[in-house]
């Protein structure tokens, strides 16, 4: 005659590891249940896994409370990274602008009012608040000054659009507004520029133009 089937085992708390069953309890009264529902319908906030020795670890599930910016409220978050930049730089432009004391994690300090050399030297982790030392970079790479004007400028130009944002206006708009607004300008400065003259017998003129150029470095 064939043997009976055996009898399903039964497993309880006690028949587990003894560094097991205490875990599994508290992981099980740890779980949130929604109001109104059961605990089989309810969102954990952890999940239960085992590693490759049959120990068990709890996974905590933090993706679900993030949340990332969009639209209007992630455009002012990026003009607010680049205002920051442009708001630092701000107090060292000018023939009377001061100086910043920067320190390095090795302990030296670097004093300086050059735009280019700040931002070198600061630690940037914003995407935008980047683009702000890039385009400081790219200003002394193609024209040798003007590295905190430029940066200054540019945080102005993010407080204006910010304004126009609220408005409704698309950035798209903006821009070519912004594109229509420097070709007027160029043209407006080129109308009012002021020619001098000088020989190598006359040098005055280039004299005085150089020391307007240079108060701000002295």
């Amino acid at each position: 005659p064939a043997a009976p089937p055996p009898s399903p085992q039964k497993h309880t708390a006690a028949s587990f590891p003894p560094t097991t069953a205490p875990l599994l309890v508290l992981v099980r009264s740890a779980l949130p249940e929604a109001p109104g529902r059961g605990s089989a319908s309810a969102p954990a906030a952890m999940a239960l896994a085992f590693d490759e020795y049959g120990r068990p670890f709890i996974i905590l599930r933090e993706q679900e409370k993030k949340s990332r910016l969009q639209g209007l409220d992630a455009q002012k978050a990026n003009i607010a990274a680049g205002k920051s930049v442009a708001r630092i730089l701000r107090t060292s432009l000018g023939p009377k602008g001061m100086d910043k004391m920067l320190q390095s994690p090795d302990g030296d300090v670097t004093i300086t009012n050059d735009g280019a050399t700040i931002l070198e030297l600061m630690d940037v982790d914003n995407q935008i608040a980047k683009l702000m030392v890039e385009l400081s970079r790219s200003q002394d790479y193609d024209i040798g000054d003007g590295t905190t004007g430029v940066v200054v400028l540019a945080g102005s130009l993010l407080e204006q659009a910010e304004k126009l944002l609220e408005r409704g206006i698309h950035p798209i708009r903006i821009a070519e507004g912004y594109e229509m607004a420097s070709r007027i300008a160029v043209d407006h400065l080129e109308s009012i520029s002021t020619k001098y003259e000088f020989s190598a017998t006359d040098i005055e003129p280039l004299v005085q133009t150089c020391m307007t150029t240079l108060s701000s470095k002295m």
